[in-house]
């Protein structure tokens, strides 16, 4: 009995050897169960035919338990024997993992919570195919109209997509309605219809909504607020807005998540870019638009406007930007004329009485530019002159000068105030821009102004991704034609210069930065509020002559100063180094150890790449060299005679191409696994 247990112990201690080995000896992963059934068959094969070769080769009795000659050679033939059982091991190791390859063990609690969320997302793919399919849009999965007659035109098929959208959820709103932004995107009629998608909601009780805010304090609501009106303000998709009172009196807003909506967002991001990545893989348009980045990018940005703390920062941002403009404005005489008393504000936000999910602000009191048509009625024209001056100064100003702006100033975002001053609210999206681009886009913004297409086409390509089969002539020829024809119309009438050139970058297939899509998208909105306060207010020719100023602001003196002195800097420093580099360079000459690295090998990575490479091929030689070596050995058949049947030379033979066979075992598995996975 306790010699069956010590077999069974040695056998499974014996069997991990052998896997451990197999592993080390392949130089690469290998699984363990496989590994531990080849060990299995290796400790069970091995000894009856190492014995079976000793008694073929007369170095052990035929009853098993003598060597007839030296009983050093007869452990050997049988270490070797054994070595070979092993060496067939590995061989079917190696068939396996290019049969069947390792792979890595799934945790079964992911194998599970994965299963469950497929389920979830296959029952939102069925909603959303069945919603598109109610609604005629099912065309946008098919590629094609399943009713023509009904979706003959572009406009009807437009309207389909926005029907489905709006029933679609908060997800697919929010992305139609930044879609409906990107104008460099989306051609007409389907910008429009985007454009009017609405993310208005039922509201939610007010008991459902007060336990929300009291989770998001962490503290009861009379600690924080002397009252809150319990019948909202105003109720989107993703939040309702009520009005209260801080226990100070101050009049402020709430804004509220709702509580499903971020789970709802995040389980829609996923199915969206799911579809991205399929449009981008199977269609030409999809590829066209880069949809996967285009989608990633809308959907970072949407995730973003789901956490207020980002909000709370992005007002602290406008709010310094126009405390700089305002800081400039007294120390200068730039601005212009019937501008300077126009005062732009944004509300004040109460951290201590906000979240990621809940954000206080000021009331601003006023009424929406889209709304105030009676208000502005009652203003003098010069009055109404003033307000659009002022905030498109305002507006060009933070683009091109401080690089921070409103990424979404629609008239409903601007308020005008009792006061008759303007207010900005809601700033879940800003736009940020690097002064190098900041630069390249006013100089864009000042070759447009003097009609100039090279200048601008020029700043352009400085700007935008083109991809390199574009027509670059073509690309001028078309700005050139938007640059004279906005030059030269009466009032600015038919689209803003800015629309009309990301329609051009759109019909050439150009990649716009999302960042100088945002500004660019800001202009054509800023134009839309400036025909609100003046509807004849041109604003092409007002902001184009505001360039050359806003230029100057951005190269002041002080600015160029400092850069300059950052350059000099920089350069100062290097030539501090360069009599070392010299003095290094000439030692090594007259030492005639001067070396010369190739740049495309100077990286370690790269060095390591080909070192391997080069390792392998020379492995793979020597291994089958010694196979060759084995083969001639074994076949000569010469050599002193250790036993009746056995030559020095077979043994020799044998035991040198056990190392070239693990050797070729080792390449074939390097070379066709590898291959496998890629």
């Amino acid at each position: 009995m306790l010699a069956e247990v010590v077999v069974v112990i040695v056998g499974i201690i014996s069997a991990f050897l052998v896997g451990l080995v197999s592993r080390r000896v392949l130089g690469g992963p290998v699984g363990w169960p496989r590994s531990i059934i080849v060990g299995v068959l290796v400790f069970i094969s091995g000894l009856p035919f190492a014995f079976w070769v000793g008694r073929q080769t007369g170095t052990v009795s035929t009853d098993g338990h003598l060597f007839e000659s030296s009983a050093f050679i007869g452990i050997l033939v049988i270490v070797v024997s054994v070595a070979w059982t092993f060496a067939i091991g590995v061989a079917v190791l190696v068939g396996l993992e290019v049969l069947l390859p390792t792979r890595p063990l799934v945790n079964p609690v992911d194998v599970i919570r994965g299963a469950l969320a497929q389920r979830r997302r296959t029952r939102r793919y069925l909603q959303i195919l069945q919603i598109a399919s109610r609604h005629g849009a099912g065309f946008v999965f098919s590629g094609r109209a399943r009713r023509s007659s009904d979706l003959s035109t572009s406009q009807q098929r437009a309207n389909a997509i926005v029907e489905t959208i709006n029933a679609s959820g908060v997800t697919f709103v929010k992305i139609g309605q930044v879609l409906s932004t990107r104008r460099d995107l989306i051609p007409e009629p389907y910008l429009s219809a985007l454009a009017s998608l609405q993310s208005g909601a039922t509201t939610l009780p007010w008991g459902e909504i007060r336990g929300a805010i009291e989770s998001e304090l962490g503290r009861p609501i009379d600690q924080v607020f002397a009252s809150i009106e319990p019948t909202p303000l105003a109720a989107a998709s993703v939040a309702q807005v009520h009005t209260a009172t801080l226990l100070n009196g101050q009049k402020v807003v709430v804004k509220v998540q709702r509580p499903t909506a971020r789970a709802q967002v995040e389980a829609d991001v996923d199915i969206i870019l799911r579809l991205a990545r399929r449009a981008e893989e199977q269609t030409i348009q999809g590829r066209d638009l880069r949809a996967e980045s285009v989608a990633r990018g809308f959907t970072t940005t949407l995730l973003d406007e789901l956490d207020y703390t980002v909000e709370y920062s992005n007002t602290e941002m406008i709010r310094s930007t126009l405390r700089r403009i305002a800081e400039t404005d007294r120390r200068s005489l730039i601005r212009s004329a019937g501008s300077g008393a126009v005062r732009i504000s944004v509300p004040t936000v109460y951290p201590e009485a906000s979240s990621k999910r809940m954000i206080t602000m000021d009331l601003v009191d006023g009424t929406p530019l889209s709304r105030a048509s009676d208000r502005l009625a009652l203003l003098s024209d010069d009055e109404r002159h003033a307000l659009a001056t002022g905030l498109m100064d305002t507006v060009l100003e933070q683009i091109l000068v401080y690089g921070v702006f409103h990424a979404d100033l629609h008239p409903g975002n601007v308020i005008l105030r009792e006061d008759g001053s303007l207010g900005l609210i809601d700033f879940g999206a800003i736009g940020i821009i690097e002064r190098s681009q900041r630069e390249r886009l006013a100089t864009l913004l000042l070759a447009a102004s003097n009609e100039d297409d090279i200048a601008a086409t020029d700043a352009l390509l400085l700007i935008v991704d083109v991809p390199p089969e574009a027509d670059i002539d073509s690309f001028r020829h078309d700005i050139g034609i938007v640059l004279t024809t906005v030059r030269h119309r009466n009032g600015g009438s038919g689209g803003s210069i800015f629309t009309l050139m990301l329609d051009v970058i759109r019909q050439h297939h150009i990649a716009l930065p999302s960042t100088l899509a945002s500004a660019f998208r800001s202009f054509a909105t800023l134009e839309g509020c400036l025909h609100v306060l003046v509807p004849d207010f041109d604003m092409m020719g007002a902001a184009l002559d505001r360039v050359p100023t806003l230029l100057l602001r951005m190269l002041s003196i002080k600015s160029l100063a400092a850069s300059t002195q950052a350059q000099a800097s920089n350069t100062q420093a290097y030539l501090r180094t360069l009599p070392r580099r010299v003095d290094s360079l000439m030692t090594q000459l007259e030492r005639g150890t001067l070396n010369l690295r190739v740049r495309g090998l100077a990286d370690r990575d790269d060095r390591g790449f080909v070192n391997g490479i080069v390792g392998e091929v020379v492995g793979a030689f020597i291994s089958v060299a010694a196979i060759v070596v084995a083969i001639v050995l074994v076949v000569a058949g010469s050599g002193p005679l250790l036993a009746d049947n056995l030559h020095l030379f077979d043994l020799l033979g044998a035991v040198v191409g056990f190392f070239g066979f693990l050797g070729v075992m080792r390449v074939v598995r390097n070379a066709l696994v590898r291959r496998g996975r890629r």
